[in-house]
């Protein structure tokens, strides 16, 4: 009787067993296919924020084009008028330059002129030209 015992138990539990199996691996198929559809819907969120990013980037992207080039013209504009004031101011300044060099030519050439009739007074004569040289070929 015993041995019949300890026969109808391990009968029992092996049947037990492979039912245990049976629903583990019917777990095992809805958590794979639990992950699948998460991993799904994950995949299609992921898209659907990454293709609004790019929207938003490109926008962004059109705003800084759009104030970079303001920026560009603006300061283009300043420095055409600054070279602009500059030219002129350089334009006076080189006139004024030429009206001193030029006075201060007319003065040296008048000095000159001055000191070469006192030399020739002193020396008794005119300034003479000096006599050629021949030339040997």
């Amino acid at each position: 009787m015993k041995t019949k015992f300890c026969l109808t138990i391990a009968t029992a539990l092996l049947a037990l067993t492979a039912v245990s199996y049976g629903q583990a691996g019917d777990d095992m198929k809805k958590a794979a296919d639990d992950t699948g559809s998460a991993t799904k819907k994950a995949a299609v969120k992921t898209g659907h924020a990454t293709k609004k990013a790019a929207v938003k980037t490109g926008d962004a992207t059109e705003t800084a084009a759009k104030d970079t080039g303001h920026a560009t013209k603006t300061a283009a504009v300043k420095t055409a008028h600054v070279t602009k004031k500059a030219a002129v101011k350089t334009g006076d300044a080189t006139e004024k330059a030429a009206d001193k060099t030029g006075d201060a030519t007319k003065t040296a050439a008048k000095d000159t002129g001055k000191g070469v009739k006192k030399g020739t007074k002193a020396v008794g004569h005119g300034v003479r030209r000096a006599p050629r040289r021949p030339t040997t070929r």
